[in-house]
């Protein structure tokens, strides 16, 4: 690794979030701006997850094996059916990827997608919050200034390409920048009646059908 200079990432060390696309299924697009170049360091972005959001690890696997991405997700075992008051959260470390035109910004992408929500009352749709990444730095041989840069406590090598561990680094002063919120849709509460009418009609009525044919045809 190469040193870098980078004490005064943390004064300048800019961080955006944007949920793109529509629906359940969305891309999460962060970009980090450091303070100076950061040649040789090792960029991510670590986020935690609330239970309403989550990264399929089966999807994950396959996109790496092609490149397209490079995250740590813990746990790895997820139950992806699990609506969100079943589900827990999850903490995602995603590898940025240096953009060619500018040395000291950085960038990845990760599929997230939406759990089932319980049915509300008065609203047809839940937030769910994002909160702002974590921005962390693994400069190999590097001094990084105490005054800008702290040991974080992240068990994950430096590449999701190796197993060595590696010790990570985090600003100790945050900037200030917005939450990304997803709105979900929802049932509502008040049509609970007349959903459970319409399926026992539906279910009562699907069921004559198959036994009717099964009268009319079958072999007894």
């Amino acid at each position: 690794c190469v040193t870098a200079d980078v004490q005064a990432a943390c004064q300048d060390t800019t961080v955006t979030q944007e949920l793109l696309k529509e629906g359940f299924h969305r891309d999460l697009l962060v970009k980090v701006e450091l303070g100076e170049d950061a040649g040789g360091c090792a960029v991510a972005a670590q986020m935690r997850l609330p239970p309403g959001i989550y990264v399929d690890p089966y999807e994950l696997a396959t996109l790496q094996q092609h490149n397209l991405t490079k995250a740590v997700l813990f746990p790895d075992a997820i139950d992806v059916e699990a609506p969100e008051y079943l589900a827990g959260g999850l903490l995602l470390l995603l590898f940025l990827e240096p953009e060619a035109r500018c040395s000291r910004c950085f960038r990845a992408a990760v599929p997230v997608h939406a759990r089932y929500h319980r049915p509300a009352r008065g609203t047809e749709e839940a937030l769910v919050v994002l909160g702002s990444p974590e921005v962390l730095l693994c400069c190999c041989h590097s001094h990084l200034s105490a005054e800008c840069w702290e040991p974080a406590e992240v068990d994950a090598p430096c590449s999701s390409d190796t197993t060595s561990p590696c010790q990570w680094h985090s600003t100790k002063h945050r900037p200030a920048h917005e939450e990304s919120m997803l709105r979900v849709p929802v049932g509502l509460r008040e049509h609970s009646s007349l959903v459970c009418a319409l399926t026992l009609l539906t279910t009562g009525l699907c069921a004559g059908l198959i036994l009717a044919a099964a009268c009319k045809y079958g072999h007894f």
